[in-house]
């Protein structure tokens, strides 16, 4: 944790261009700020800081902080605006007699290039300025050297072909970078597919996440990539099979319809009678929640293995198993308050088409949901090692 004299020493360095200092935590200031650092042009390979409460000439601006403004600083790390989610510190209050001080450590991102709002911002010198198509380009070459998830790893053997081209330019780019940026630029479809993390320009090919994402065939290069869904007529898989379904095929589409059938074929509805001779409206399961559990299964599952994910319907529960288990800093005795993205990409892609809302915060909603709705808590099942299991139960009235 960083030291008061270490505090004293940063507000003091006034040629770093390391180190932002400002008196504004509105989102359109402390996001590009963040987003700057994080992509660390200079490639200083160390953290950046942000003074909050510091006027650009190093003087303090007597400014007192609030538990609900420390929130606001801490929720761009969750809010999903700066993407891939950064790595950031936010310190405890730093008092002096001019005023208090609040610092953000911001660590270089393993995955640039990182962009606030579909922009994205770098720092050169002293100046926080909007990166350029070459600029961006150094950014993407750089990442090449950190792939450490295997949806950034290239398909070796895919090509440009092996891409939905058009689904990617009509549904994905304009939601993904401001128009701005789109016109200013005349980059290849390669280009454009790796400043997002699609295509890996060293291997001249896809990665995985964009053969998965915008693929024609994602099967094809990784075995596992589908959804299978049985229900059952019982409790049990010995019971006789009433229904069932694969979904496969390109992302960008095949999330639309497994939402569609979550809510359309999983979800029922009837009235149920209460004393007063009223009628309630009650649901078997939450739809909210299970949309994000099983949103949440292709998120962070391991696409290594030929194995699908597996959703179960019986007559009294829904199981959700998925390969993988637990990943990176999220573990049986911090789940489900920490997280941890074996899928950096993909939990961008998915955040930036909206079936994310913010990292770090799904399931906990969904344990709520599950149980405002009667069907109780969900039972977590972080014993089976490279799996990941979830047992969400029917509604008690129904």
């Amino acid at each position: 944790m960083i030291t008061e004299e270490q505090v004293k020493a940063l507000i003091a360095d006034m040629e770093s261009d390391w180190i932002e200092r400002t008196i504004s935590i509105k989102e359109d200031k402390l996001g590009p700020a963040v987003c700057a650092l994080s992509n660390d042009f200079p490639n200083h390979k160390h953290s950046g800081y942000i003074l909050l409460g510091v006027y650009d000439d190093g003087k303090l601006a007597g400014k007192q902080w609030t538990d609900k403004e420390l929130q606001t600083i801490g929720g761009v790390k969750t809010n999903g605006n700066v993407l891939p989610p950064p790595s950031l510190i936010v310190s405890p209050v730093f008092t002096f007699p001019e005023g208090e001080v609040v610092v953000v450590e911001v660590k270089p991102s393993s995955y640039p290039p990182v962009r606030y709002d579909g922009r994205c911002w770098i720092r050169t010198g002293p100046r926080q300025t909007k990166a350029t198509g070459e600029e961006e380009k150094i950014l993407t070459e750089r990442r090449a050297a950190y792939v450490k998830t295997y949806d950034l790893a290239p398909a070796l053997g895919a090509t440009i072909d092996d891409i939905a081209i058009e689904y990617f330019k009509s549904t994905y780019l304009p939601i993904a970078i401001d128009k701005d940026t789109i016109k200013e630029n005349g980059r290849t479809v390669e280009e454009q597919l790796a400043s997002l993390r699609f295509f890996n320009m060293k291997e001249n090919c896809p990665n995985h996440a964009g053969i998965l994402i915008f693929g024609l065939n994602p099967e094809y290069y990784l075995p596992g990539a589908y959804i299978q869904y049985v229900r059952y007529r019982g409790e049990e898989m010995t019971s006789d099979v009433e229904f069932e379904k694969k979904f496969s095929g390109a992302l960008v589409t095949e999330l639309h319809s497994i939402d569609d059938f979550i809510k359309n074929n999983i979800i029922k509805e009837r009235p149920v009678k209460r004393d007063s001779f009223q009628e309630d409206l009650i649901r078997n399961y939450s739809y909210w929640a299970l949309r994000e559990l099983i949103m949440n299964a292709i998120m962070h599952r391991s696409y290594e293995t030929n194995a699908p994910i597996y959703i179960y319907e019986f007559s009294n529960r829904i199981e959700i198993l998925n390969s993988g288990g637990l990943f990176g800093d999220a573990n049986a005795q911090n789940f489900p308050n920490a997280s941890d993205y074996r899928n950096v990409v993909l939990a961008e892609a998915m955040k930036i088409l909206g079936y994310v809302n913010k990292f770090n915060y799904g399931v906990k909603r969904a344990i709520d949901e599950l149980i405002k709705n009667g069907n109780g808590k969900p039972d977590f099942d972080l014993t089976l090692g490279t799996k990941f299991k979830v047992s969400i139960f029917i509604n008690k009235e129904w």
